[in-house]
């Protein structure tokens, strides 16, 4: 046998160690990217509905997250919903599928504006305001395709929604 094909079949039988197949990269950002959009939704609302009630930055943030996770699950449910999934099946689906991804999203982003000097204290009317938010998302995706990947390679997150459709 030569290297080659030595080398193929070790890759052939890691990817298909316990049952799962390797995640490709375009399967990860996908997945990713249908996470963020999710959590962008309900993390801009709470900015801006924190924001306009003139709430202090902590209760903001929480209705932040917490409807970033609202927006996040909602997207994975309705699609598997569409996919004819029942209602109690459906949320164990997307809370198996998007729980860890929107989590570290979620640490990442908020982490990069509470760390942004001045971010927190802006308005929304301020660059300040939407280029930490943004920024914060961008950094966010970068660091949660491989954590996708990692999982869906593992019949884990984003894998859980796939099986359904």
């Amino acid at each position: 046998m030569d290297q080659s094909a030595r080398h193929a079949g070790t890759m052939h039988d890691h990817a298909d160690h316990d049952g799962h197949t390797g995640a490709t990269w375009g399967t990860a950002v996908k997945a990713t990217l249908h996470c963020l959009t999710g959590c962008a939704i309900g993390e801009i609302l709470g900015m801006v509905v924190g924001t306009a009630l003139g709430w202090g930055n902590v209760p903001t943030m929480i209705l932040a997250i917490a409807l970033a996770f609202l927006f996040g699950y909602s997207f994975t449910l309705f699609a598997v919903r569409r996919a004819g999934l029942d209602f109690r099946t459906a949320i164990k689906v997307a809370l198996a599928a998007d729980s860890v991804s929107i989590a570290v999203m979620e640490i990442v982003d908020n982490g990069i504006v509470a760390l942004t000097p001045g971010a927190m204290d802006a308005q929304l009317s301020d660059g300040l305001f939407w280029s930490a938010l943004l920024g914060g998302f961008a950094v966010a995706f970068v660091i949660t395709t491989p954590v996708n990947k990692w999982m869906i390679g593992r019949g884990k997150g984003h894998a859980v929604v796939h099986a359904h459709h």
